[in-house]
């Protein structure tokens, strides 16, 4: 069997000119990641990277993260993309690190357009009602600058993902796309353009994927009411999600089992198959907990909503691999152009959904990816895989 292993890559790890505007010169989000502390008995931090606090925007860095993603099955990185106020946000990392790393033939890359608000979580008081930072809906132009930007830097790159030859795009927030654009009708319209430009420019259609959930996170999402509807509208290709949480809520604060958890998601993905008319991609969460994005000296507990959230305890890499392990069975009863997971994340540190190496548990994440999506898919996941992580 062949499959596709895209994992979601949140590239706020570098410098960025907004970010030392909003938080001071040099800031990334590695400040949170460092500063974490326990939040309830047996909480596990802060977490440690392995490779340490490194600059993603540098290609000898970024090296790195291919090589090992490429060792350990995965097949693309879908970076988190940014577009604010007529400007890409937090693109070093793709446009300097992954495009400038001297070994991308190893690995593809694709878009995830974020296009929620950017609000202030970083970190959040319990007190306090985030404010909009820059907002994510966009008009025409700037759907359209949007757009040439990402045909000229990145659509014809040898390394870019296609499917079916096609290069794939993932819309995070349909609602803000649309409330941007005007509406459904204005939405199609503009789709269909995006459409029409890369058949112009690279002689290929396009593969639209949307990012589809139906529970809000963060403060300024909607929830979808119709979300089929909406898909086939808008004209999208396949649709995939994001994180677990976008589906399954928690049911309890602030421990929730993985276990447990990775069950509900996986049945989710049975009702998920036939919710939109198009492909549904099935998603594997490593974990999740957003406590470093909370102010450490502020009560720990969900009134406040995100990143006040519950935290998944016993996702160690043996629970993850049996996830993945549910998840190939799936993916074995498609087509094989719809063998396609996607999986939160690379490097979400401060959600605690992260298979970049730690000083806890190392390389057993990816070794666990390796041992169900690699040529061996019956090697036995290392004993430091037995670590509880959360």
């Amino acid at each position: 069997m062949s499959y596709q292993v895209a994992a979601y890559y949140f590239p706020q790890y570098h410098r960025d000119p907004r970010n030392d505007r909003w938080h001071g010169p040099g800031w990334t989000e590695w400040a949170l990641v460092r500063a974490a502390t326990p939040r309830f008995p047996g909480h596990q931090q802060p977490k440690v990277p392995l490779w340490g606090y490194e600059d993603e925007a540098d290609p000898a860095v970024m090296a790195r993260k291919i090589d090992a993603a490429a060792d350990h099955a995965v097949d693309t990185f879908i970076f988190d993309w940014y577009w604010y106020d007529g400007a890409p946000f937090l693109n070093g990392a793709l446009d300097e690190g992954f495009l400038g790393a001297p070994n991308n033939d190893r690995l593809q890359c694709a878009l995830m357009w974020a296009n929620h608000d950017w609000i202030s979580i970083f970190p959040r008081a319990h007190d306090t009602t985030p404010r909009v930072l820059a907002p994510g809906a966009t008009s025409r132009p700037q759907f359209e600058a949007a757009v040439e930007y990402m045909i000229e830097h990145y659509f014809a790159h040898p390394s870019y993902w296609r499917i079916d030859g096609r290069p794939y795009v993932s819309i995070y927030e349909l609602m803000t796309l649309v409330r941007g654009l005007g509406g459904a009708d204005a939405t199609r319209r503009a789709l269909d353009w995006f459409r029409e430009r890369v058949q112009a420019t690279l002689g290929c259609d396009l593969h639209l994927n949307a990012v589809a959930w139906g529970i809000q996170i963060l403060p300024s999402e909607t929830v979808l009411t119709d979300p089929r509807a909406l898909v086939s509208a808008l004209g999208f290709d396949s649709v995939t999600s994001y994180v677990w949480l976008h589906h399954v809520p928690f049911e309890s604060f602030p421990r929730v089992s993985y276990p447990a958890y990775a069950e509900h998601a996986a049945r989710d993905w049975e009702r998920l198959a036939t919710a939109y008319g198009v492909p549904y991609y099935p998603n594997v969460s490593m974990g999740w907990d957003s406590s470093p994005r909370t102010v450490q000296s502020d009560p720990f507990d969900p009134t406040p909503g995100y990143p006040f959230t519950g935290v998944l305890v016993g996702n160690t890499p043996m629970a993850f691999r049996d996830a993945l392990m549910r998840a190939r069975d799936v993916l074995d009863r498609r087509p094989p152009s719809q063998r396609v997971l996607t999986v939160n994340a690379w490097n979400e540190w401060t959600e605690g959904s992260y298979l970049e190496p730690d000083t806890v548990n190392g390389m057993a994440y990816l070794e666990a990816i390796r041992g169900v999506f690699g040529q061996d898919i019956t090697a036995p996941v290392p004993a430091s895989a037995a670590h509880e992580t959360r």
